[in-house]
């Protein structure tokens, strides 16, 4: 897998919402000042080529939907982000974010319950 350019990701993510729909539909989402039509139409085919998004056609027409979901891409970014910044160390990660908001040890406990209960809600899931 591939990371997303910003465009790239701002494409996806309204696939993302949308679950599928037309370049007109991306393009409809998208915020101020919009894009050019032709432009999130060559977006959403890099997307394809890089086996992000599949589609449907209709004739000339195409209707796209993502081929990879919001969560196996976040996980992937997550971890290059880590691996690149923080050297693979979620500890490493926690250690930073701790130090630049001045987190003091009752909200860095009440972090590590809110991650305990997500944690025990998704093996409830399993």
């Amino acid at each position: 897998m591939k990371e997303l350019t910003k465009a790239e990701e701002q494409v996806m993510q309204i696939l993302w919402d949308i679950e599928q729909g037309f370049v007109k539909d991306v393009l409809a989402k998208m915020p101020e000042p919009k894009p050019a039509y032709n432009t999130v139409s060559t977006i959403i085919r890099i997307l394809e080529k890089k086996g992000f998004v599949g589609y449907k056609a209709y004739g000339k027409t195409h209707e796209y939907f993502p081929l990879v979901d919001k969560k196996t891409y976040s996980n992937f970014y997550l971890k290059n982000f880590i691996g690149g910044y923080f050297g693979g160390s979620f500890q490493k990660l926690v250690s930073f974010f701790a130090k630049e908001n001045d987190m003091d040890l009752t909200d860095f406990e009440s972090l590590m319950d809110h991650v305990k209960t997500d944690l025990d809600e998704e093996e409830e899931v399993k």
